[in-house]
């Protein structure tokens, strides 16, 4: 199974840390519990101490979890329950495969205006985040995609092939990601870098090193990921064009989010209000997945500032977000998740749960599997006798 979404940046203490304050137990409890000794909790939680598998499965039963839970896969009851888990072995097999001759008698890949019409599917399946209806389409669409790269009768049509093969790439990126599986969202990024360099676009490059930097956002990468933006910037030429712009604007609203991440707030602010300018130039567009405009920067600011602790200032600027009619399912579900995360911690617990639960009426598996939702979730749980409405959210969302 493909790495989860924290495996990187956490160990299983980590995990264990935060499961228990999630419940709301002390370590002397837990302890009592699990029936391990209060000393090794204590080592383990510190990463002084590698716990045995015995170990492992008595805190998850203690704290009523499953074990891939605790080795860092938040998400699997949710997964086999959306029977999602399924999907994600074809998508790797099918990444495996890239590149590779189909085997016996296969009938030629379609035309490239057919491909390209199949590519525009994927794409809106990604934008309105109907992640399994996406990872149902691309293993057969990734091999169709390579067996047209390696049939193409001219260098150009070629590129037309490898351009598409980067895109279906993106798509398997984003289911992986969304649903945290972040060793097989590096292979797919790993193979849309590998078809962006081939497709004369220098924007597909720029859009893979901006997944790249979003990865680091999940590790103690992050200063790598600040010079992969800076680097993308600087090699994507502003030749005018809306769609270059865009894309540029998108990399930008990656500095905002890893300066406020790296406890850069000025910096942070400096890009936001770069950014700002361009959005205001160029109105709200949606462009190589962008979805770059003004309403996008105010909800990076919101973000940005919740990043920092800054809840109050969050909740500012979120009170001058209006996403507009038609906005993007995706963006508008993060602005909710983000802006619950910071009415949870300043004490507006009625007021983060509508946002949740408005966040799952427009994007269902993307607040369903989002780690903020479950972290808003854990402060609402410790902050008061939870109501039914909150119980029945934290059990669909798997806290």
């Amino acid at each position: 199974m493909a790495q989860a979404i924290d495996g990187q940046s956490k160990g299983v203490g980590a995990r264990i840390h935060e499961l228990r304050a999630l419940r709301g137990h002390s370590l002397r409890e837990l302890a009592h519990l699990s029936h391990v000794s209060k000393t090794m909790l204590s080592d383990v939680e510190r990463g002084d101490r590698q716990p045995s598998e015995q170990v492992i499965a008595a805190v998850a039963k203690a704290l009523r979890v499953s074990v891939p839970v605790i080795h860092g896969q938040p998400y699997v009851e949710q997964l086999r329950q959306d029977q999602l888990d399924q999907l994600i072995a074809p998508l790797s097999n099918a990444l495996d495969d890239w590149d590779i001759p189909p085997a016996g008698d296969v009938p030629p890949p379609r035309s490239l205006p057919e491909l390209r019409a199949t590519a525009r599917h994927i794409y809106k399946l990604r934008s309105t985040g109907q992640f399994g209806a996406l990872a149902k389409q691309l293993p057969s669409a990734l091999a169709e995609l390579s067996y047209a790269v390696l049939d193409a009768s001219s260098p150009a049509d070629q590129e037309r092939a490898r351009w598409l093969q980067s895109e279906a790439a993106l798509g398997c990126f984003s289911v992986a990601y969304k649903l945290g599986y972040l060793d097989l969202a590096r292979l797919a990024l790993a193979r849309m870098a590998a078809a962006a360099s081939q497709s004369g676009d220098p924007r597909q490059v720029a859009v893979e090193r901006l997944k790249r930097a979003q990865l680091s956002a999940h590790g103690p990468a992050i200063e790598m990921g600040i010079r992969l933006v800076t680097r993308a910037l600087a090699d994507l030429d502003d030749d005018g064009a809306a769609t270059t712009r865009a894309v540029r604007g998108g990399l930008m609203l990656k500095g905002v989010q890893l300066h406020a991440l790296a406890g850069k707030g000025d910096d942070s602010d400096t890009w936001l209000a770069e950014a700002g300018g361009l959005a205001r130039e160029l109105g709200e567009t949606d462009h190589y997945g962008m979805v770059f405009g003004p309403t996008n920067v105010g909800q990076h600011g919101v973000a940005a500032a919740g990043d920092r602790d800054e809840h109050g200032l969050a909740l500012l600027r979120a009170a001058d977000v209006h996403p507009p009619a038609g906005y993007s399912p995706l963006r508008a579900g993060q602005f909710l998740v983000d802006r619950a995360r910071s009415q949870a911690l300043v004490a507006q617990s009625d007021e983060a749960l509508r946002s949740l639960q408005e966040a799952r009426r427009v994007t269902p598996q993307q607040t369903r599997y989002h780690p903020t939702t479950r972290e808003t979730v854990g402060t609402l749980l410790r902050a008061r006798r939870p109501s039914p409405t909150l119980r029945e959210f934290a059990l669909w969302s798997g806290v």
